[in-house]
């Protein structure tokens, strides 16, 4: 996978989060994986067409989900991952991946992305029409997010 279609999305959580009130994001890990995606908690798909074509996947477990969208609606309290924070999370996605998108157009490379899907709950699973994904672990102030990249 060429880097050029990797580090937009890298760099977007570093471009994203902080306006969302996040103080700090770090790269902690990398990983390549099948298309097979397992998750405990809350995944975020988006599809991507035009000279790129694949998915790029977001993976919360509950816990990190909740806080992440605490701290997404100004530190309102989120016991639960109601419709409200299941939109935020959602949301979160579609801004991180458009932010990629418009990186790797401004490198002239067209791209378009699908509204966000969300999958929730225990052992969910995704199958991605891709053999290798690029796995990208990230902690926003100590949150994980693991990024599944998963272009032709």
């Amino acid at each position: 996978m060429d880097v050029k279609m990797v580090n937009p999305f890298i760099d977007a959580v570093f471009d994203i989060m902080p306006q969302l009130g996040f103080k700090k994001a770090e790269r902690v890990g990398l990983k390549v994986k099948d298309g097979n995606l397992t998750n405990e908690g809350v995944m975020v798909l988006i599809g991507i067409t035009g000279a790129v074509r694949g998915n790029v996947v977001y993976n919360l477990d509950v816990e990190s989900a909740k806080k992440t969208a605490s701290t997404m609606m100004m530190g309102m309290p989120v016991a639960e991952l109601d419709d409200m924070a299941q939109s935020a999370i959602s949301e979160l996605g579609n801004m991180l991946a458009a932010n990629a998108s418009i990186k790797i157009a401004n490198a002239g490379i067209e791209m378009h992305i699908s509204p966000p899907t969300l999958l929730y709950g225990r052992e969910a699973s995704l199958k991605v029409p891709v053999e290798k994904v690029l796995a990208v672990d990230m902690l926003v102030d100590s949150i994980p997010l693991e990024i599944n990249i998963a272009l032709d």
